[in-house]
């Protein structure tokens, strides 16, 4: 199910959404603490996080699905942001040296082929990093925020799905530890819900993070022809008949 571009925007926008993107951030800078001379690609609706890199990388563009539509980024400057269709970008192969995923995956019909695109318009040395809703969070459970639609992960499948695509992870973590309500006590006790969770490990946070290198050399499992056995032939004599043992007879004579 694929969410509306106002949709996101408005959520952003509100107590709920900003203190989700500044805890959401702070896990992404833990992993990328800068992208100096990098080329930085986002795609889904990844312009509350791509001002990270924006100043510092070498180009910093985010691209958003068809079905999702695309809002200008970033406001007041030359625009930075282009409408595409996910399954194939208008990019040459290992055109960036990051690429973030946020609001992509879950809503993907088909993530495999999303994940497979990614991985062409990846350098060989680049990095990816995908943030995906939780299968085990409160966040999953609740429509008002932009977590609760789609299909949720667990770490098993994400790392399945990575696999499968030919990308190999590198290095985990998780966001929104604090439920998804936009209460006044619950926003200003955001930060120490973070580090609780971080601390004791809980399965119960919103969002994973998940950093992913791209696989350059793929073991392709060579396939060995199933020999064909053949029996081995014994000659057996098989009697004639009176007639041909005659004309037999007659050959060797001279007849």
């Amino acid at each position: 199910m694929t969410i509306d571009v106002i949709d996101l925007r408005d959520f952003y926008s509100r107590r709920l959404g900003i203190v989700a993107r500044q805890l959401i951030n702070r896990g992404i800078r833990e992993r990328w603490p800068g992208a100096e001379g990098q080329r930085v690609l986002g795609v889904g609706y990844p312009t509350p996080y791509l001002g990270l890199f924006r100043e510092d990388a070498e180009r910093c563009i985010a691209f958003m699905p068809a079905a999702q539509g695309v809002l200008k980024w970033p406001t007041g400057r030359p625009a930075l942001a282009a409408l595409v269709d996910e399954f194939s970008l208008p990019l040459p192969d290992a055109a960036f040296d990051r690429i973030l995923l946020v609001h992509a995956l879950e809503i993907c019909d088909d993530p495999a082929a999303l994940l497979r695109e990614m991985w062409r318009v990846l350098a060989p040395s680049g990095r990816l990093m995908a943030v995906i809703p939780n299968r085990r969070g409160v966040w999953t459970r609740t429509e008002s925020t932009p977590f609760g639609h789609g299909r949720p992960y667990s770490r098993s499948q994400i790392t399945d799905l990575l696999r499968q695509t030919w990308f190999t992870p590198a290095s985990w973590g998780e966001a929104l530890f604090m439920p998804p309500y936009a209460g006044g006590w619950l926003l200003k006790s955001a930060l120490v819900w973070e580090r609780a969770g971080a601390a004791m490990s809980l399965p119960f946070a919103g969002v994973h993070i998940v950093e992913a290198t791209k696989q350059v050399y793929r073991v392709i499992p060579a396939k060995r022809e199933r020999a064909r056995l053949i029996p081995s032939l014994k000659p057996v004599l098989v009697p004639s008949s009176p007639a041909a043992t005659r004309r037999e007879r007659m050959i060797r004579k001279g007849v």
